[in-house]
């Protein structure tokens, strides 16, 4: 068996092979980069200075169902490690199993939610065995990938950041012995905050401790070098942007600021690593959340947006940002830089608007798209087997009622409420008062809830955060038991695309509807997807979900659409408008991001 040289750590020191190492490194997620634009990222990554990439795996999207983990196409970790490698570039590994990273839920899979008895990242049994059977099938691909056996894998962490989460070291040391028992030889590290609690509750003892921050590396240098001295110096995360929720500007960094941070880690002996170096996109439901009350139910849930750009110094598309011209420059200042080309911008689409024809209503396609479970009361879509998609509740009310106040207790996130099929009420998780005034006529009426989730809580104390209706819901004071429930995942829109192809058109009834627009390219190019006539959309090309815009709330106004996901010729989109607008929809293919009006990113 080849090997390579290990990294390992002499005191205040890396060594590769003997020799003294100083790893400079930047993020990228390949579950936010369509495979197609693998090697491109990472020829930029190593084109601004960096000999090494960091990245996390996300449990969820590997495993979004018990069952079977997939390791194929877009899934296949194996091949993106071998793709930073074929380019010269160490790998630094984070498998959590939570890697929290803006991503839904963290990166714990949705299934687990099921169990309310389950306490997730601690050592209860249960959430031990699921993690186990996980990493039975992870490990040891990433074992076969390690510097011993002649791959790239130099380092892998154990969880991620648990000092802000939790004191449970029986789970850290359940992690670490799984790690090593799977095939694990290389360095181990953690990564916290730089305060003492964090520092004391996520490390563990002969494990390389290293810090999270995004400024003043003197001080964060400090307070890691007193908890651990005479070990590497190292900025597992250099936050050198931020990420968006909806209804905030888009957070940017001065490049001026960031590299000065970049430089005072860099000249203090300190390793980096740069997150993110490439931000990538939240493809389809992926997206993540946070949450600022003290309960899960206090106001304070902050969805994130689709795109991920961070505003990184190679942005969402590829593009090299003046922030990527100042980080060579001081990468440039203690490593040797690569003398390679740096590559070329990405061709983009010619801009152009569509008109989408309209085809058919949400509430006319429930059938094509989900089957009904009844249950007594409403649950959240966990509790049904699912992870991602619309629910919908239907229930029958009897009469006479009259006029009466409807509560809805536990949206998550969005409800809208529908009386006989006309639209009452939008409700949102924060309102203070989920209620709607309804009229019910004497031979009574359906009463339907659509509830659109959003991301799923992937920081903090919070993280079982179900989806859909998670409590009751009453007339007055009376709770309403008998309810049909859909949860549709809206991952295979064939029939749609199919009646969009016959021409047929749907009626102009209220409520959310699907408007199809078709499209025809000389070759395939980079693009934007924009929906500027409608508050609430999601947007489907060539059958793969984007992701969803909130053009009202903001800040971002359109969808990247990356190269691979184009043919040559003939294309689809298909728009779900889910503020049911009665006005003829538009699509608009730019080639420039629009992520809204900016604002300086917060300083930690």
């Amino acid at each position: 068996m080849s090997t390579r040289p290990a990294l390992t750590v002499d005191g205040p020191r890396f060594l590769r092979g003997g020799r003294e190492h100083r790893i400079v490194s930047a993020a990228v997620h390949y579950f936010r980069i369509h495979p197609g634009q693998w090697r491109d990222r990472l020829l930029r990554l190593r084109a601004m200075g960096c000999n090494t990439v960091e990245l996390y795996i996300a449990w969820n999207f590997h495993q979004p169902t018990p069952g079977p983990a997939r390791f194929d196409g877009w899934h296949d970790i194996a091949a993106f490690v071998r793709e930073a490698d074929a380019l010269g570039l160490d790998v630094i590994a984070r498998p959590g199993p939570y890697i929290c990273a803006e991503w839904d839920l963290g990166g714990l899979p949705a299934w687990l939610l099921a169990d309310e008895s389950l306490r997730l990242r601690t050592s209860d049994p249960s959430y031990l065995a699921a993690v186990d059977q996980w990493f039975d099938q992870l490990i040891p691909i990433l074992a076969e990938l390690q510097a011993s056996r002649g791959g790239p894998i130099v380092a892998v962490q154990v969880e991620n950041e648990y000092g802000s989460y939790g004191n449970d070291q029986a789970y850290l040391e359940h992690l670490k012995d799984g790690l090593v028992a799977r095939g694990i030889d290389c360095l181990l590290f953690t990564s916290d905050g730089p305060e003492p609690r964090m520092l004391a509750g996520g490390t563990l003892p002969g494990v390389l401790a290293t810090a999270n921050f995004g400024s003043r590396p003197d001080e964060a240098f400090a307070a890691l070098g007193a908890f651990r001295p005479d070990e590497p110096l190292v900025c597992m995360e250099f936050w050198n942007g931020w990420f968006d929720h909806y209804g905030e500007p888009h957070h940017v960094r001065d490049s001026k600021d960031a590299a000065e941070a970049l430089d005072g880690i860099l000249a203090a002996s300190g390793s980096v690593n740069i997150y993110m170096g490439h931000g990538g996109t939240n493809f389809g439901w992926w997206a993540g959340a946070n949450h600022t009350g003290k309960t899960l139910t206090d106001p304070g849930y902050m969805p994130t947006i689709t795109s991920y750009d961070y505003d990184a110094p190679i942005g969402e598309a590829g593009e090299l940002t003046e922030k990527f011209y100042a980080f060579r420059e001081v990468i440039g200042r203690y490593v040797p830089l690569s003398d390679t080309e740096l590559p070329a911008p990405s061709p983009r689409v010619a801009p152009q608007s569509l008109t989408a024809t309209r085809v058919a209503t949400l509430r006319d396609s429930l059938d094509l798209l989900s089957n009904a479970t009844h249950r007594p009361a409403p649950e959240p879509m966990e509790k049904l087997g699912h992870h991602q998609g619309l629910v919908h509740y239907r229930h029958r009310i009897t009469g006479p009622a009259g006029a009466a106040t409807l509560t809805v207790d536990g949206i998550r996130d969005l409800a809208q409420i529908f009386l006989d099929g006309r639209l009452v009420a939008v409700l949102e998780r924060d309102d203070p008062s989920p209620t709607a005034e309804l009229t019910i006529p004497e031979g009574g009426a359906e009463l339907e809830i659509l509830v659109e989730p959003f991301g799923r809580v992937n920081y903090g104390p919070h993280l079982a955060d179900r989806k859909g209706l998670v409590a009751g819901v009453r007339l007055d004071y009376q709770h309403l038991f008998g309810w049909d429930i859909r949860v549709l995942p809206l991952d295979d829109m064939a029939a749609l695309t199919s009646a969009a192809a016959a021409g047929s058109a749907a009626e102009a009834a209220e409520g959310p509807a699907f408007h199809h627009a078709a499209i025809e390219l000389p070759e395939a190019a980079d693009a934007f997807v924009a929906v500027p006539g409608s508050d609430r959309t999601l947007v489907w090309l060539n059958g793969f979900l984007l992701g969803r815009l909130r053009t009202e709330k903001g800040p971002q106004r359109a969808l990247y659409a990356p190269a691979p996901l184009w043919r040559p010729g003939d294309n689809e989109i298909l728009v779900l408008d889910l503020s049911g607008t009665s006005e003829p929809l538009s699509v608009e293919l730019r080639a420039e991001p629009d992520l809204g009006p900016v604002a300086p990113a917060p300083r930690y």
